[in-house]
């Protein structure tokens, strides 16, 4: 990999982790399309995601630091309760997630779901349920959304916000919450790949360059943090739609490549 690449990547994984667009996604096309070195992806991935959520944990930092000195109290344990259901998806079909990065035939469907789940929440949009009202039926829902946004192209955060505003909560609180729960999955990622280079798998560092992994990093928190502030006046004024547009756009797209133009456009994906 080299350092344009890692911009690139960086880049694109800041501003479309937090829109609902899918950063997993975009990672998978703009990896094909950069040629980027396979041993690279995974633990190029993972930082670059740890690097949005210390975006998230700057702009949410008041809540983190209320949490981290509360951690009993109603929104971490919500967000423990909305966590569990992509683990236990995760350790019931991990081997058919990790392919599904390789063999991208799921690439176009998982846009266009992605969209159907914007366009949907955005119309049925009229909730006023906060914190208070949250039960855990809602936060087991919504980490549900969140396992099925393990596939790629599925967006993590149209996944959540989407369910949250279909269960009745309040626009603002249904972004809040989903980004505040990308922390621990985000986090176990790259405690995961950590462990691995402590036991010396250092191939994939050594494929990226240090250099390249850090800059890619800062590029992605940095757009990282201005995607949260356009997720969130998106939300606000119910502008969701045209984020749906783009992904409706997108799949179809890779479905007609992959189907019609097998030896071109469809090689990319």
């Amino acid at each position: 990999m080299n350092l344009l690449q890692a911009i690139i990547l960086g880049i694109v994984q800041g501003l479309t982790e937090f829109l609902p667009i899918s950063s997993s996604g975009h990672l998978v096309i703009f990896q094909k399309l950069l040629n980027v070195n396979d041993a690279a992806v995974l633990t190029f991935d993972v930082a670059v995601h740890f690097a949005t959520l210390i975006a998230v944990v700057i702009f949410y930092w008041k809540k983190v630091l209320e949490m981290i000195k509360r951690p009993f109290a109603k929104l971490p344990m919500q967000i423990v309760a909305a966590t569990i259901p992509a683990i236990v998806l995760m350790v019931l079909y991990g081997k058919f997630i990790e392919s599904s990065y390789i063999n991208t035939v799921l690439l176009g469907p998982g846009f266009i779901l992605t969209g159907l789940a914007v366009v949907l929440a955005e119309k049925v949009a009229n909730g006023r349920k906060g914190l208070k009202e949250l039960k855990t039926t809602d936060s087991l829902l919504i980490g549900a959304a969140q396992g099925i946004a393990l596939l790629p192209s599925v967006s993590r955060s149209g996944m959540t916000i989407s369910t949250a505003l279909a269960l009745g909560i309040e626009k603002e609180f249904a972004a809040d919450f989903s980004f505040l729960l990308s922390i621990p999955p985000i986090l176990g990622g790259a405690l995961l790949d950590g462990l691995d280079m402590v036991k010396g798998d250092t191939a994939p560092l050594q494929a990226i360059g240090g250099l390249n992994l850090i800059i890619g990093m800062i590029a992605a928190g940095i757009t990282g943090f201005l995607a949260i502030k356009l997720m969130l006046s998106a939300v606000k004024k119910m502008k969701l739609k045209y984020f749906a547009y783009y992904v409706f756009a997108l799949g179809i797209f890779i479905i007609i490549g992959q189907v019609f133009f097998k030896n071109s456009i469809g090689k990319l994906f």
